[in-house]
């Protein structure tokens, strides 16, 4: 066999490895050392490996290559084959998806777990049927009060400057007699230094990002709920993919899921920390601010039920079970 046979065999062969690799892009909307993108870079790595390397997984972090809200219906479409959505922000087009955003329905990690797996089927069913499947969802750290003053109940909230920055949230002030004022999360420092804000409810993670121990020195822990992200992927880029290479999407998805929760409670834990060597107050709600927030939660859970109907009756009843 001559040389030039040698070469052209050669670089068939190469042609044919090349030819066997699958190329998928990943678009996120957080930060590339946020934990969610973190664990994203891990399964990746990871289908890398099980499949010696045939299934390529780009991640495209803070929404580099769509912006938060256009990722899904990228997915959908095929623009990208694969990736990462806050669920909460789709609920005017499903109200199931903002089932994790409803304010005391699910006030832990254990509780959380449990909602995920009653709103999984119903997921997995609505994704289908627009052709997509939810490979893994992992929750973020639980949502607490920023205050002034210390609170026991409900009452201490009337008249206080509270910051909105959802539906969901300005309804929370409204209830409680509080005054909501729109704001930002890029602005909020600022407002909080010329006193426009002097309340709001969001995760220690924003607390530290935002210096917030500067203006405010209390931390209610209410863990109020604990919003989801969910990695979702194109059915019929996964349909083309080898059974092998399948199984390992689904194995190294599995692995985020279970990785992702238990770094999101040791986050938790560090950033109430962080907070507290900051000068920071911490406590739990009282009795009575937990009952008064209860109550809060069962009336914009009543609202939302109107609006979701039989699904998120089924739902809530599948996690009450």
């Amino acid at each position: 066999m001559s040389l030039r046979h040698i070469i052209a065999l050669a670089s068939l062969a190469a042609a044919g490895s090349a030819f066997a690799q699958t190329k998928w892009d990943l678009p996120a909307a957080y930060p590339a050392n946020n934990f969610h993108t973190e664990n994203l870079a891990q399964f990746a790595a990871d289908v890398d490996k099980a499949t010696a390397g045939k299934l390529k997984i780009t991640v495209h972090a803070n929404a580099s290559l769509f912006k938060a809200p256009e990722i899904k219906r990228a997915v959908q479409g095929g623009q990208a084959q694969i990736g990462e959505i806050l669920l909460v922000n789709y609920q005017n087009e499903w109200q199931i998806f903002g089932a994790d955003g409803l304010p005391f329905l699910a006030d832990s990690y254990d509780e959380s777990m449990k909602l995920y797996k009653a709103q999984k089927p119903l997921l997995d069913k609505k994704l289908g049927e627009q052709g997509m499947m939810l490979l893994y969802a992992v929750a973020w750290p639980p949502q607490g009060i920023y205050v002034k003053k210390p609170i026991a109940s409900a009452a201490d909230l009337k008249g206080v400057k509270w910051r909105a920055y959802s539906p969901a949230t300005a309804r929370i002030a409204e209830l409680v007699g509080a005054q909501p004022v729109t704001v930002q999360a890029a602005e909020l420092s600022q407002a909080m230094a010329t006193g426009v804000v002097e309340s709001y409810m969001s995760s220690g993670a924003t607390g530290y990002d935002t210096k917030t121990y500067e203006h405010i020195k209390y931390f209610v822990d209410t863990q109020a709920w604990l919003p989801k992200n969910a990695v979702i992927v194109n059915k019929a880029a996964f349909d083309a993919l080898d059974k092998p290479t399948q199984a390992a999407v689904l194995k190294a998805g599995a692995d985020a899921e279970a990785r992702g929760w238990t770094t999101s409670k040791a986050k938790n834990t560090e950033y109430l920390d962080l907070l507290k060597k900051n000068g920071m107050t911490i406590s739990p709600p009282t009795p009575q601010l937990k009952a008064d927030m209860k109550k809060v939660g069962d009336t914009m859970l009543k609202e939302w039920l109107e609006k979701a109907g039989p699904e998120g009756q089924a739902l809530v009843d599948a996690f009450r079970k």
